[in-house]
């Protein structure tokens, strides 16, 4: 494998920080960004930027130029805004991806790594496999299986290797919490710090596991490199911790000091109850262990937005169905 990586969504949250780990690696990084949900400040100064989509081919190939290894990060990952917007969330994956997939097949890449997302399992039970038949539940979910086969089967036809990684519910410094869309302890996290209550959809019941984004860019990063990898799909994240969004709530409330009652809202449509990924296979082949507790890591994320600064919600994404089905949270910007 060759010395250059390029990163698309470089300027975002899991992107940015794969790039500071590759620099420090001493591989040539480059990347490219449409700063919908990222921030070119989080572009390390060593790093090729290029500002274009991931849709504009030609750009794309430009950008490129002689990267051995494709990691494509870039997303907008509103997997309960998808069932209102699926034409703008389609736009930013699957067509993303294919744009992507299309310049990195020009360039003669070695290898493509698609970061895909739990949503893929959908209802299968818990902890989900990764040789479970995908069951997605909403167009975000729909998109990313799609592009998962769209990678293998162009990986085939044009000659280079590709790695399905699964990560999954990544909290950590830089990740955008003003969006009132995503990223839900981030949007706790703002709120309380605000001195308002978070807003909890449904009864709060609903569980999932959370990765500190250094425990995912660790086993990420290896997917470059290491031959065992070659075809596969890994989830990447923690299978204990497996926590209520209502006892997620608590904790970051613990952490602020927070007076904690939360706001309860109507569930949203397509929400999956239980969603948590085994990580037998990435600990046997990415040799995988958490380094941080959930606390940890949402101390270290609240210390984080308490330096930078609690920020308004800013509804910078068009809600294309409005109904009596789409939250009011949104239609009338409560968070």
């Amino acid at each position: 494998m060759g010395k250059r990586v390029f990163i698309t969504g470089i300027a975002g949250f899991l992107g940015s920080h794969l790039a500071d780990a590759f620099i420090e690696e001493g591989y040539e990084v480059a990347g490219n960004d449409n700063l919908i949900g990222g921030y070119e400040s989080n572009v390390p100064g060593e790093a090729e930027f290029h500002h274009v989509e991931c849709q504009d081919v030609d750009a794309m190939k430009e950008a490129m130029g002689d990267a051995d290894i494709v990691y494509h990060t870039a997303a907008l990952a509103h997997e309960g805004l998808s069932v209102f917007s699926p034409a703008l969330i389609n736009d930013h994956l699957y067509q993303a991806t294919s744009g992507t997939l299309a310049a990195a097949a020009d360039c003669d890449i070695d290898r493509f790594v698609y970061c895909s997302s739990m949503s893929r399992y959908g209802e299968n039970e818990t902890p989900f496999t990764e040789d479970m038949e995908p069951r997605p539940q909403d167009p975000y979910a729909i998109s990313k299986v799609a592009a998962e086969d769209l990678t293998k089967l162009l990986a085939d036809v044009h000659g280079f290797e590709y790695v399905i990684a699964v990560p999954h519910n990544i909290i950590g410094p830089r990740q955008k919490y003003n969006d009132p869309f995503r990223n839900v302890a981030a949007i706790f996290i703002n709120r309380m710090l605000q001195g308002n209550q978070p807003i909890i959809y449904g009864d709060g019941e609903q569980k999932r596991c959370f990765t500190f984004i250094q425990d995912d860019v660790r086993p990420l990063k290896k997917l470059a490199h290491e031959d065992a990898v070659v075809g596969e799909t890994i989830n990447i994240g923690p299978d204990d911790e497996f926590i209520t969004i209502n006892t997620l709530a608590e904790v970051i409330a613990d952490i602020i000091d927070f007076d904690l009652d939360p706001i309860y809202v109507e569930g949203r449509p397509q929400e999956v109850q239980l969603a948590n990924c085994s990580a037998d296979k990435a600990r046997e082949l990415l040799d995988y262990e958490p380094r941080y507790t959930l606390r940890d890591g949402l101390e270290e994320m609240v210390e984080w937005v308490q330096s930078e600064g609690p920020k308004e919600f800013e509804y910078h994404l068009d809600l294309e169905i409005v109904t009596e089905q789409t939250p009011d949270t949104w239609k009338e910007q409560m968070i």
